[in-house]
């Protein structure tokens, strides 16, 4: 369990789990500006700029991604394979979007949005609404960093601040959400960041307001061992120092380790749902995405996440 969090803990965009969303935003433009981009983000680096300095800069930064490998080139093979996985992410869950549109789903709920810009960039359906659920700080930060820029949302895009742990599904009835029509629900790079109740909490009350035919997509968070977690701890201070990147931020004790943490699928198809789970890793494979070396030391595929996508009974 996370040393950091605490019970009640806020954030803005430079604190706390604010930063990572800035490490994501990062990595989508970066893989954007590349020479054969598996999404398109043309509103990323606008956010992570306006965010100041920081070590998600040098993710943008071609000359000194081209350093790193000179410098340590298993430590760049492991930056690159995050940024990718960063990539993949985003476009299994822009795909899940799309098909969610085409199968008529007209309202979208984004929880823990961070700096997620799809309200912005992808190609909604007339008549989407996008609900973006988050921090306050974290909501003022994108929408106005967006309106300075003069961007628009695709969608009817609609704010709702209030944080996770709260009641947020009366924040969000508030707000216009119609719990008698279908929605497609994520939750992206968030759980994570919630012990094992919270989680359970969470799709209790997404079930609560789905009516049938409604969708979702999960990424998973992987339980680690205490020692993979400590060798891999170890591991990047070591890269860290070899980079000259000083930064303090320490993003897996934001995270909660929890191994009471239910199964995603076997929870969802055990409530309501059908749900199928994806590899991450087999689909950075699938993608010609994955960058680190195989070989008898390397963790096995059910280390890393899954995706999972469920419908609703």
């Amino acid at each position: 369990m996370s040393s950091l969090r605490t019970h009640d803990d806020t954030w803005d965009i430079a604190s706390s789990v604010g930063t990572t969303a800035v490490m994501v935003a990062a990595a989508r433009a970066a893989e954007t500006a590349g020479a054969d981009p598996l999404i398109s983000d043309p509103y990323a680096r606008m956010l992570v700029e306006g965010a100041g300095g920081g070590v998600w800069g040098l993710m943008m930064d071609e000359d000194w991604v081209a350093r790193a490998v000179d410098i340590d080139a298993e430590g760049a093979a492991l930056f690159a394979h995050m940024g990718n996985y960063q990539a993949v992410r985003t476009r299994f869950f822009d795909d899940f979007f799309a098909a969610a549109g085409a199968a008529g789903i007209r309202q979208v709920v984004i929880l823990a949005s961070g700096l997620d810009s799809r309200a912005y960039r992808l190609d909604w359906p007339s008549g989407t609404t996008v609900y973006e659920i988050d921090q306050p700080k974290v909501l003022e930060y994108k929408s106005s960093v967006l309106t300075e820029h003069g961007v628009r949302p695709s969608a009817a895009r609609r704010e709702v601040a209030v944080d996770l742990r709260h009641d947020w599904p009366k924040a969000l009835r508030e707000n216009g959400f119609d719990a008698t029509v279908r929605t497609a629900w994520l939750a992206e790079g968030l759980l994570m960041y919630l012990p094992a109740e919270a989680q359970d909490r969470l799709f209790a009350q997404i079930t609560e307001l789905s009516a049938p035919g409604s969708r979702i997509a999960v990424e998973t968070a992987p339980t680690q061992a205490e020692e993979r977690r400590r060798e891999m701890k170890e591991r990047f201070e070591r890269i860290k120092e070899k980079f000259g990147i000083t930064d303090s931020l320490d993003v897996g004790e934001l995270m909660y380790n929890d191994p009471d943490r239910a199964d995603v699928a076997d929870w969802l198809a055990g409530n309501g749902w059908d749900s199928a789970a994806v590899k991450a890793a087999a689909e950075m494979r699938r993608l010609d995405r994955w960058a680190l070396p195989d070989g008898p030391d390397a963790p096995a595929d059910d280390a890393f996440s899954f995706f999972v996508t469920a419908t609703r009974r």
